[in-house]
């Protein structure tokens, strides 16, 4: 008796490299990779070698001290002069602070710049002398000193939105990016950060 044997047909897997390998491709180009950048300071610039230590001490009422424990609380102002606040009264204490609208005589002093624009005319701005120095602990919480920091800097950036539109009618990042770049000189982004303290154990802040 005749036994009807087919034979499996074999498939063809030369191709099959090209096409895993084509794929491999497609996902690079296509896949959104985050990347942590960190947080953009600029650094001020070296001082000159013959310039004496004193000359570059910050005026206490150009410097806002803004310190954050280990429980997350935030302690604002001077020795002395220090008070509690929430995180969403931190913005608005800021810019208040940097743009001292009132020339208060306890807030920033303020320098008049004249700055070049792109089409040639100049600009002629009170630039702020005011510092955000943020201090923290060695206990402090990232997730507390991340927020802290997008607190100053939403401080400053709606700053620059608010000169910007005044001055040009459009919002800081809306601008050509020569003028932001002006902008930015006349409001920059003066947030210093002090290196945190090892407190061992003491209680420094309630």
């Amino acid at each position: 008796m005749a036994i009807n044997k087919r034979k499996v047909q074999e498939i063809n897997a030369g191709s099959m490299a090209d096409i895993a390998f084509l794929l491999l491709i497609f996902f690079l180009v296509a896949t959104t990779m985050n990347v942590d950048t960190g947080i953009a300071r600029n650094l001020p610039p070296m001082p000159p070698e013959d310039q004496k230590t004193e000359d570059v001490k910050v005026k206490v009422r150009n410097l806002l001290p803004v310190l954050v424990n280990s429980s997350g609380n935030i302690l604002v102002g001077r020795s002395g002069e220090q008070e509690y606040i929430t995180i969403y009264q931190l913005k608005d204490r800021a810019k208040e602070f940097i743009m001292n609208a009132t020339n208060d005589e306890n807030l920033p002093e303020k320098e008049v710049k004249e700055f070049d624009l792109p089409d040639g005319t100049k600009w002629s701005f009170e630039v702020s002398k005011g510092i955000l120095s943020l201090q923290t602990t060695k206990e402090t919480k990232y997730n507390a000193y991340i927020q802290v920091q997008n607190e100053l800097t939403r401080a400053i950036n709606e700053i620059r939105d608010e000169v910007s539109m005044a001055k040009f009618n459009k919002k800081f990042m809306e601008l050509p990016e020569d003028v932001r770049a002006v902008v930015a000189k006349a409001i920059p982004m003066s947030i210093s950060e002090a290196e945190p303290k090892d407190i061992g154990g003491k209680k420094v802040w309630q």
